[in-house]
């Protein structure tokens, strides 16, 4: 496990309203996780990083959620970003984004959940792209993409190809021309997350920006990093719900204490399985195990924080001792919702089993 330094842990502690509700210290998140070296977790050495398994940034963001869920949010968008670099046959992309993005200077967004929707059949993509010369022009409409700072971002997106040419992944710059973002969005939380939409209009891109020609072969090996890092706002949720939880009862024979105990155990062996099939490179081939994960610990997630509240009593009701319950409350919201959503993963569960099950009955 990795172990935060107490400097990230207080400021993480003392930011964690403001983040949640307004946008002032959003600026101050990536500087912040870098000087911690968090986004160097999992990166090769030669690249900048400190090596490691990627398993080891979802630790990572899993502790950092514990704390403040809108920063484990931009850790989530920014590494996983990192994350397809390190993927990209692109070296030359590679050396040119990555010392800016493992310093914090710039954001790195993940425009992918629209492709992995795409993915499991479940959405067609939201950008086209045409022939423009020797480039290509890309057009649409990103509703959704968190950690797209004022001071400059790098985005990826899954991109339908010109002329019957497979979808491709490309990574464009805050400064394109043709890239507009709009002002934040109106979110019920985490509004220090730098999360707006992006509209595309007649973008122009090369080869130097392509992360990879075929989505359809690339996005099912990066997709067990990017789920498993986004199950990490999970756990860190959960863990802080359950030790606040544990902290107010007031002992063994507290009727809450044996669920308590019980769903701990239950988030912990989860945990387990989530790691051991990242680590085992299972979820490359067995996609279906990877969802029931990542659903099951948004499950314990939410369960943890109405412990909380069953524990706290009324007092989380109050403005000032209420006030981090509350924040959770928000946070576990949020959980069920953020792309893929657990509906959407279900879903794809469903279309995923239904020829085995129409064998099982042909």
């Amino acid at each position: 496990m990795t172990h935060l330094i107490s400097d990230l842990v207080a400021w993480l502690d003392a930011s964690a309203f403001h983040l949640d509700t307004t946008a002032d210290t959003a600026a101050a998140v990536l500087p912040k996780l870098a000087d911690a070296g968090l986004f160097g977790l999992g990166v090769p050495v030669q690249w900048g990083g400190n090596g490691g398994h990627v398993a080891d940034a979802v630790n990572a963001i899993a502790e950092v959620s514990a704390h403040s869920l809108t920063a484990g949010f931009v850790f989530w968008g920014h590494r996983t970003f990192i994350e397809y670099l390190l993927q990209s046959p692109n070296a030359a992309l590679r050396e040119t984004l990555l010392p800016d993005l493992l310093a914090g200077r710039r954001g790195g967004a993940t425009g992918l959940s629209n492709a992995m929707k795409f993915l499991s059949g479940i959405e067609e993509l939201s950008v086209q792209s045409q022939r423009s010369g020797t480039a290509l022009q890309l057009d649409g409409y990103l509703p959704w993409v968190t950690n797209l700072p004022a001071t400059g971002f790098d985005v990826a997106l899954a991109v339908k190809g010109a002329d019957g040419a497979p979808a491709f992944i490309a990574a464009l710059t805050s400064d394109e021309s043709g890239l507009e973002r709009s002002p934040d969005l109106d979110l019920m939380a985490m509004r220090g997350s730098n999360t707006a939409a992006l509209k595309i209009d007649g973008v122009r891109v090369g080869e130097d920006r392509v992360i990879h020609h075929n989505a359809t072969e690339w996005l099912p090996k990066v997709r067990p990093a990017f789920l498993a890092m986004q199950s990490a706002l999970s756990v860190g949720l959960a863990r802080r719900g359950l030790a606040e939880a544990t902290a107010r009862l007031r002992n063994d024979r507290d009727i809450l204490s044996e669920p308590v105990a019980a769903l701990s155990a239950e988030l912990t062996s989860t945990e387990t399985a989530l790691h051991e099939g990242l680590r085992g490179g299972r979820f490359i081939e067995h996609p279906a195990s990877l969802f029931r994960l990542r659903i099951h610990l948004a499950e314990i997630a939410v369960q943890a924080v109405q412990f909380e509240l069953s524990a706290s009593g009324g007092r989380a009701y109050l403005s000032q001792p209420g006030a981090g319950f509350q924040r959770r409350l928000r946070e576990a919201a949020f959980i069920p919702v953020v792309t893929p959503s657990l509906v959407q993963l279900k879903l794809a569960l469903r279309v995923q089993e239904l020829p085995a099950a129409v064998g099982a009955t042909a």
